[in-house]
């Protein structure tokens, strides 16, 4: 049976090259969506098995004799590229020193990225591992100052009309309704910063988004896994961070759209049923930070 998905509702389609296939077994032990099967020492597909053919590619990408070809749900067999190096792969301690040295930056200079530089950081978001083999991740792109400041100005304006939904009248209204934790955070952060932003918007600072040169709302559909659009803005980060740009991973402009922001997601094309979201803003950092900062979790226990 086919798994469904935003945008896919049939199988790919699975060919074996019998001349090239040597039955070494491989691609039946990386396929989960279990189309692939050994049966009388040949590798068979069956769509019928468990989900079907789901193209995440790890059949192409394991054979050894390129015996493999998928094609369909956004997958062909050009999508098959060489694996980089040993020597052009990071080790641990780069990889490290770089997720360290990253800071949620919030000051930028007055500098537009350039259009290589934001493909670069698409490219990078784009490996992430996601929860359907085929990604219904989304991005929206805002690639220079104005763009992100017009977007800022459409969502603060917005806010600015239904602040009174978080007032502290209407906060104990809800409370009974909500759960304590989300009254909480309510009326410790949502109500402070709804206005906070407001009143540092009409004097002329953008709280919101930063002012930033270049804004990515990633967000996917009701079938993705809900971490998706999470996962591939921490890639985007990442690859932003190696290319000496600092970022943002705010969470307020999601809460907005889903709330309030039906013209303005249909004003930028982004599917209203998306509700799960998250936008990064990215640009040349203001400001040199001196060190860097250790981080915990809020426990870790072994069972």
């Amino acid at each position: 049976m086919a798994l469904k998905t935003g945008r896919f509702y049939e199988c790919a389609k699975v060919e074996i090259d019998r001349d090239r296939c040597n039955v070494c077994g491989l691609c039946t032990k990386v396929c989960k969506g279990a189309p692939l099967y050994l049966e009388d020492k040949m590798v068979k597909v069956d769509h019928n098995r468990v989900f079907g053919c789901i193209a995440c590619g790890q059949c192409m990408a394991v054979c050894p004799n390129k015996a493999i070809k998928v094609s369909g749900r956004d997958m062909t067999p050009d999508d098959v590229i060489e694996l980089p190096d040993s020597e052009s792969t990071a080790d641990y301690q780069s990889i490290k020193a770089l997720m360290i040295s990253r800071r949620s930056v919030r000051d930028y200079k007055e500098k537009n990225i350039e259009n290589e530089t934001i493909q670069k950081i698409l490219d990078a978001a784009s490996t992430a591992p996601n929860g359907l083999g085929s990604s219904d991740v989304e991005v929206m792109v805002l690639d220079n100052k104005e763009k992100v400041e017009e977007f800022t100005f459409e969502l603060v304006n917005v806010l600015r009309k239904n602040k009174w939904l978080f007032s502290p009248v209407m906060l104990k209204i809800y409370r009974p309704f909500i759960g304590k934790e989300n009254y909480d955070s309510l009326k410790s952060f949502a109500a402070t910063a709804f206005d906070t932003i407001i009143n540092k918007y009409d004097e002329g600072t953008n709280w919101l988004m930063h002012s930033a040169p270049l804004a990515m709302f990633f967000n996917a559909s009701k079938y993705a896994d809900p971490a998706d659009p999470y996962v591939a803005a921490t890639y985007a980060m990442i690859g932003a961070q190696a290319l000496g740009l600092g970022s943002c991973m705010l969470g307020t402009p999601n809460i907005l759209l889903n709330i309030f922001g039906k013209a303005i997601k249909q004003k930028y094309e982004i599917p209203l049923k998306n509700k799960n979201g998250i936008m990064v803003v990215f640009g040349y950092p203001d400001i040199k930070y001196s060190y860097a900062l250790k981080r915990r979790f809020a426990n870790i226990k072994f069972h």
